[in-house]
């Protein structure tokens, strides 16, 4: 099938800043940077297909910890006394915040969304972003979150730094695999490779059996070997 020249009309679709990252990729070749735009688009879908696996997983596997410790009645993210909704005071650069305010948030977001009053505990989880999971693992919810509940998701003796980094790593490639940023000239924790490794290798600290579906059928490598 005949496609159309990338002549000015790319410009007007992508906008100069953005098509002129791939044009420096590919050393001014119009073609080569379409051409790897789309594959950089097929390597975002892998990447979230992946990742949402990833996501699922997580959420569940905290809910649960949490519901198991959760020693009042209801469902823990509906008590104002939950530890991801409670006011958590922490000092930064001088002044006194309250960290916990985005949860609240979030969570009144992902109430409001799943049909206010009549809201489930499964809907309002479905609807929390990404980064609230993550967050959950941070400094700030070390002793309120972490060591009390969600710890327990994981095999015993495992350090939530690592856990929060590697997170944290998953979450942030996922944002720019959604906003169909560049995934190329990455490194470090940010890479592909590196953070899709760290999928497989959180998915196998939470459910084995997951994490060898994934590593089965996943088309990450796949896309990445067939660059233009």
């Amino acid at each position: 099938m005949n496609q159309p020249l990338p002549g000015p009309w790319v410009e007007q679709w992508l906008s100069r800043p953005r098509l002129g990252r791939y044009l420096a990729e590919c050393g001014g070749d119009r073609s080569r940077a379409l051409e790897t735009y789309e594959w950089n688009l097929r390597l975002a879908h892998a990447v979230l297909r992946d990742t949402a696996h990833f996501e699922v997983a997580l959420r569940n596997a905290y809910d649960r910890a949490i519901q198991a410790r959760w020693n009042r009645p209801g469902h823990w993210l509906f008590d104002s006394s939950s530890p991801v909704s409670a006011p958590l005071w922490r000092s930064t650069h001088g002044r006194r915040l309250d960290v916990n305010i985005p949860n609240r948030k979030a969570v009144a977001e992902a109430v409001n969304r799943s049909n206010r009053g009549a809201a489930t505990p499964g809907a309002v989880i479905a609807e929390l972003p990404f980064g609230f999971w993550w967050h959950l693992s941070d400094a700030a919810h070390e002793r309120t979150v972490w060591i009390p509940y969600i710890y327990y998701a994981w095999p015993q003796g495992t350090a939530r730094r690592q856990i929060d980094r590697s997170v944290y790593s998953v979450n942030a490639l996922r944002n720019r695999a959604a906003h169909s940023e560049p995934l190329f000239g990455l490194s470090g924790w940010g890479s592909v490779v590196s953070v899709h490794q760290r999928i497989v290798d959180l998915l196998g600290l939470l459910n084995s059996d997951l994490a060898g579906y994934v590593r089965q059928t996943s088309t990450v490598s796949a896309v990445i070997a067939g660059r233009p």
